[in-house]
């Protein structure tokens, strides 16, 4: 077995499970001491609530990675950072993360030293999070200052002789199993989480929110599989947090192993990541989970003592707190607008949606105008009444296929305006989640607008009828009222039948009289509008409603820039 080699400060420097050529433990400068400080815990909580606020409903291109950092944000600041800031002396939490298979399991059994973590061939194993702590901090861990999310198990005490069946037991979805062992440092917190990498998507996420609440991210990787994207994204993520990292380089064949831990080495250096502690542990018989599944003692000591020192020397307790702290605090500074940004994006997308709706149906809009002016109502069978009235057709039939025609005209313009919507929407990413409820015409809307022609219909007869009556008490002397029927149809006619009905104003002046009758156009002229708004606002409204369910505002980005702001004062 080649000797390892391991510099600074790192216990059992000639141990050959411990390979850490050139590590070193120190850490940023920008570090400051953590004192309890209500005014940042404020800032903080109301920067909080601003990041629960965004809504990234609408599927742009960056809008997959914003939603992960919403997320993100939120497990630190909820998980770790504010409960960390109430809590100084809280116990550390180290949290083991890893891809499928990398060992995390077997390594927190074997730093325990007995089983309380299912461990075993089958992947993905780590299914309900495990947190083992010593039992004097347990306390610490049976509310929910930490992990609010996840409900607390606790299993009853198993015997020495039946601990490997230990994480057999089924357990609800949602929790996290708390165990205590005085192998444990007080001080410090162990929890194994899911893999980084499991096909269960619900996995992936708590895995990645279990560790944005660790005061240390222990990284677990193999030796066939450290090159992988996945481990490093997590290690560039802590990079970019600044946070408290140490990497296990697990399941290394002896052969290879002085190689397999130079190239390891050799990547940490060109991301940027050469201080990183490294800990390197061979390939035994016992990382396939045979056994009882536990790592010799001399495989994982100089990884255990690390991590005591850290959570027990107090120096490097404060220096490890502070930084990973800290380290998320300075991170606002960037991802805060970054997350901002997006707000601004969906916000500008929306507004775009929107704005397409808006303009086909004021296209329209302006478009029936025109035709109701042209007089495009009196076609078809409505052409024909008017030319058989009142030979022909009654005044009754005359208005029926007006209304008709009418409806038909505000059918064929929504319909047109929907048609513009869809191709609009079509050329938009962000209506992806839209498309939908615009896949296909809406077979109710010619109903609803039979409904509001014939709506409009009665009010222009009850319109002439009002008139009708004014008139005969006016005119006293005339000898017969008109019929409020042929009014109302003659009406109807003048209002949308163009020059080709001039002959029904005017007929309208000589049962009336000129300034009745030029009184009652108005009047009608203004109810035609009224209603061609309200059919085709009601359309574009419907139109919209799926968009402003969304409740895409331009509120929540400056309410993240105010509170950035607000915080940055307070650091």
């Amino acid at each position: 077995m080649p000797e390892a080699h391991v510099l600074s400060r790192s216990v059992g420097a000639q141990d050959p499970y411990t390979l850490q050529k050139g590590s070193k433990i120190g850490h940023s400068s920008h570090v400051v001491t953590l004192d309890e400080r209500p005014q940042l815990i404020d800032a903080l909580s109301a920067l909080r609530d601003c990041v629960a606020a965004v809504r990234l409903p609408l599927p742009l291109p960056g809008a997959p990675r914003a939603r992960q950092a919403r997320a993100e944000l939120l497990a630190q600041l909820d998980d770790y950072l504010v409960p960390r800031l109430k809590d100084p002396d809280a116990p550390l939490l180290a949290v083991v993360g890893g891809s499928t298979g990398a060992g995390k399991s077997t390594l927190v059994n074997s730093l325990v030293g007995r089983r309380v973590s299912e461990a075993g061939v089958l992947r993905p194993t780590t299914r309900t999070p495990v947190l083992v702590c010593h039992p004097d901090d347990h306390h610490w861990f049976a509310g929910l200052r930490v992990l609010p999310q996840l409900t607390r198990v606790w299993l009853p005490h198993q015997d020495p002789q039946d601990e490997d069946h230990a994480g057999d037991e089924p357990l609800e979805e949602n929790s996290l199993r708390v165990e205590t062992s005085s192998a444990v440092p007080p001080g410090l917190a162990l929890l194994d989480a899911p893999d980084i990498d499991s096909l269960v998507v619900e996995n992936r996420l708590l895995a990645a929110e279990l560790i944005c609440a660790a005061d240390i991210w222990v990284m677990v990787t193999t030796a066939s599989r450290y090159a992988d994207a996945i481990p490093w994204h997590l290690l560039r993520t802590a990079k970019e947090y600044d946070a408290t990292l140490v990497t296990v380089l697990d399941r290394v064949p002896h052969q290879v192993i002085g190689e397999v831990s130079r190239q390891y080495e050799a990547l940490l250096h060109k991301a940027g990541l050469g201080d990183v502690p490294r800990f390197t542990i061979p390939e035994l018989p016992e990382s396939a989970g045979g056994g009882r599944g536990l790592l010799p003692e001399t495989a994982v000591a100089p990884l255990r003592a690390w991590l005591a020192h850290r959570a027990q020397d107090p120096a490097a307790r404060q220096q490890t707190v502070g930084r990973t702290a800290t380290g998320v605090i300075d991170s606002l500074d960037t991802r805060m607008p970054e997350l901002a940004a997006a707000v601004a994006a969906q916000y500008a997308a929306a507004v775009r949606l929107g704005g397409a709706v808006e303009a086909a149906y004021e296209e329209q809009r302006e478009r029936v105008r025109q035709q109701l002016a042209r007089g495009a109502v009196l076609a078809g069978d409505a052409r024909t009444r008017w030319r058989g009235y009142p030979r022909d057709s009654s005044a009754d039939e005359l208005l029926d296929a007006l209304v008709e025609s009418l409806a038909a005209l505000l059918q064929c313009a929504a319909a047109a305006a929907d048609e513009r919507v869809r191709d609009s929407w079509g050329r938009e990413p962000a209506a992806a989640a839209l498309c939908a409820a615009q896949a296909a015409p809406d077979r109710e809307a010619g109903e609803r607008i039979e409904l509001a022609v014939r709506r409009w219909r009665r009010v222009l007869e009850e319109l002439a009828e009002d008139e009708v009556r004014s008139s005969i008490r006016i005119a006293t002397s005339r000898t017969a009222a008109p019929d409020p029927e042929t009014v109302a149809a003659l009406l109807a006619a003048a209002l949308l039948g163009g020059r080709r009905t001039r002959s029904a104003g005017e007929r309208l002046a000589e049962l009336l009289g000129a300034q009745t009758a030029l009184r009652l156009r108005d009047k009608g002229g203004d109810l035609v509008l009224t209603y061609l708004d309200t059919v085709l606002n009601g359309e574009r409204d419907r139109r919209l409603a799926p968009l402003d369910a969304l409740e895409v505002t331009p509120e929540p980005q400056a309410e993240l820039i105010a509170a950035l702001s607000v915080l940055q004062k307070e650091k």
